[in-house]
C-alpha cells in the first residue's frame, strides 16, 4: 500500500475523520491566507535500556494528532489536539483565523509531488520480538564483560519510532510519509587501577532493527567502545594554547553542523540575526570547501521523502568551494525572501509548527589522503571524536570536547589526551581549513538536532580536515 492509502485507513477509516468534511474546514480556514496546512501525525515509540546487568528501563508510547497553521504575511497562527476529531479541528481553525484578520493573501502553489522513497515504509518496532531486544542488550552486557577483565560497567540502550504523516493543504493537495527510525548505543566504563574512563559507540538510520540485531554488528559496537576506553586509560592532559587542528571524518562534522549550519538556515538569515546574513556569494570559507544539506541520502537519520510541510527531501549546495551559494529553506522564508523552498520545513510532531532545520549536512571530499594530513603538521591536536558542545547560533561561536584526541608531533600521531576543547567561531573556522582529506563519510546515525525547543534526527558528515591556528582549552599544568 502506498504511504497515502497507509494514512488515509489511519486517519479516516480508525480515527473516524470524514475526509471531505476535514477538507472543507481546512479550506475555510486558510481562506485568505498565504499558506498553511493541517498536518495529521501517528507514532509509535519504544526505548529499552540495559543497565548494572539487568533490564533498567522499557516504553513504549502511541500518540497522534494534529497542527493547524496559517500564514498571513510574517505572521503565523497555530493549533493543535491529541484529539483527532473534526470538532477539535473546527475549534482550531477559528484559533488560527485570527491571524488573517484585515490580511488579503492567495494561497500559495503546492509543493511539487514526488513517488521517491529513501527508506522502508514498514514500522520496525513490530518486526523483531520484544524478547530479541532483551537478548540482544543481554548478549552485548555479557560479550564485554566476557572480553576483558577491567570491564566496570555496560550500559546500551536500543530505541526505535515509526512516524505516520500526512498533510493536507487548502488547495486539496494531500501529502503522506511513512518513516522508520531506530538506533542502538553502547557505552562501556573500564578501570586501570584507580582510574576509570569511559567510551561509546552507536549507530541507527530509517532502517529496521535487523541489522543491529546480527553479532558482527553490535560486537563491532561493543569492541569500539572499549577501544575509547582503553585508549582514554592511556590518555594525558591535553596542551592548551593556539595550534593547527586536524578534525577526523564522519561525526566530528557535528562541529560544522552546530557551528555553521544553523547560521545557514532562511529564518536567521531573514531576520539577519545570522553572521552570514548578507553574504550571498560571497567567499566565507577556504577554496576547496564545499558544504551541502542533502535529505535525500537513504536510510540515514536525517534523510525525509518529504519534509513536514510536503515538500520533497533536496540536496542543497550551501558553500561551493568556499563561496556562498544557499540557504536552507522552509517555505515561508522562502517565499518572504524571494527564493524556493529547499525540503528543510522540519517539526518534531504535531505539537510544533515548522521551520528551516538541517537534514544531512556534509562536507565534500578534497584531494588528500588522512596520512597526508597527519604526516603535514609539525605540532598540533588531532581530534578523532566529539563528546558534547556548546554554541551560540546568532553568531556560531562554539566550545567543543573532544571524547577521543591525540597529539600530533613532528607528523606523527603521538599520545592521547583527556580535556581537549576546541574554541572558536563558524564563520572564522571555515577560513582555517588549510587540507580537506578524501575520506568523507557520514556519521553513524547518532545526531539529534535541537532549536527553539525542538528536537529532530539529523546526520553530519566531513572528510579529515587540517585547520590553523584554532585555539585548544587543554588540562595540562
Amino acid at each position: 500500500m502506498s504511504a497515502l492509502a497507509i494514512t488515509d485507513d489511519l486517519f479516516f477509516n480508525r480515527a473516524g475523520l470524514d475526509r471531505s468534511r476535514v477538507e472543507s474546514v481546512v479550506a475555510d480556514a486558510l481562506r485568505g491566507a498565504d499558506d498553511g496546512e493541517l498536518f495529521l501525525e501517528y507514532a509509535q515509540s519504544e526505548s529499552l535500556g540495559w543497565d548494572d546487568g539487568k533490564l533498567k528501563s522499557a516504553s513504549f508510547d502511541t500518540t497522534q494528532g494534529f497542527g493547524l497553521r496559517s500564514i498571513a504575511g510574517e505572521a503565523t497562527g497555530y493549533a493543535h489536539a491529541s484529539t483527532l476529531s473534526e470538532e477539535a479541528i473546527r475549534r482550531a481553525a477559528s484559533t488560527v483565523q485570527a491571524v488573517q484578520a484585515g490580511h488579503n493573501g492567495t494561497i500559495a502553489e503546492p509543493p511539487p509531488g514526488t513517488n521517491r522513497a529513501l527508506y522502508i515504509p514498514d514500522n520496525p518496532l513490530h518486526i523483531i520480538p520484544f524478547e530479541t531486544k532483551v537478548k540482544l542488550l543481554a548478549d552485548i552486557d555479557a560479550y564485554a564483560r566476557g572480553k576483558d577483565s577491567r570491564v566496570r560497567q555496560v550500559s546500551c540502550s536500543i530505541s526505535g519510532e515509526w512516524q505516520a504523516v500526512q498533510i493536507l493543504r487548502a488547495d486539496g493537495v494531500r501529502v503522506a510519509d511513512l518513516r522508520p527510525l531506530v538506533r542502538l548505543n553502547v557505552s562501556v566504563v573500564m578501570a586501570e587501577g584507580e582510574r576509570m574512563e569511559t567510551g561509546s559507540c552507536g549507530g541507527g538510520g530509517r532502517v529496521s532493527y535487523e541489522h543491529y540485531v546480527r553479532p558482527d554488528t553490535w560486537r563491532g559496537f561493543v569492541d569500539e567502545a572499549m577501544r575509547q576506553a582503553l585508549v582514554n586509560l592511556s590518555s594525558v592532559p591535553a596542551p592548551a594554547g593556539e595550534m593547527t587542528v586536524v578534525l577526523g571524518n564522519g561525526w566530528p562534522g557535528i562541529l560544522l553542523h552546530e557551528a555553521i549550519g544553523h547560521g545557514l538556515e532562511g529564518d536567521f538569515n531573514r531576520k539577519k540575526t545570522s553572521a552570514f546574513a548578507g553574504l550571498m556569494g560571497q567567499r566565507i570559507a577556504a577554496p576547496g570547501v564545499t558544504i551541502v544539506d542533502d535529505g535525500t541520502i537513504e536510510n540515514a537519520r536525517g534523510s525525509i521523502s518529504v519534509d513536514d510541510e510536503g515538500t520533497p527531501g533536496q540536496s542543497t549546495t550551501l558553500i561551493e568551494d568556499g563561496i556562498l551559494v544557499g540557504f536552507m529553506q522552509d517555505r515561508m522564508n522562502a517565499r518572504l525572501m524571494g527564493a524556493r523552498p529547499t525540503g528543510n520545513g522540519r517539526r518534531q510532531s504535531f505539537a510544533y509548527h515548522p521551520m528551516p532545520r538541517m537534514t544531512n549536512t556534509v562536507m565534500r571530499n578534497g584531494n588528500h589522503t588522512p596520512d597526508e594530513i597527519i604526516s603535514s603538521v609539525k605540532k598540533g591536536i588531532y581530534a578523532k571524536n566529539f563528546g558534547g558542545g556548546q554554541v551560540d547560533i546568532t553568531n556560531g561561536k562554539f566550545v567543543f570536547s573532544a571524547s577521543e584526541a591525540y597529539l600530533i608531533e613532528d607528523g606523527k600521531i603521538g599520545p592521547a589526551v583527556k580535556g581537549a576543547t576546541l574554541i572558536g567561531s563558524g564563520a572564522d573556522a571555515l577560513t582555517r581549513v588549510s587540507m580537506i582529506g578524501n575520506d568523507s563519510q557520514l556519521d553513524p546515525g547518532i545526531g539529534t538536532c535541537g532549536k527553539d525547543g525542538q528536537g529532530v534526527p539529523v546526520g553530519v558528515g566531513q572528510p579529515t580536515l587540517r585547520l590553523d591556528g584554532l585555539t585548544v582549552g587543554g588540562t595540562a599544568a
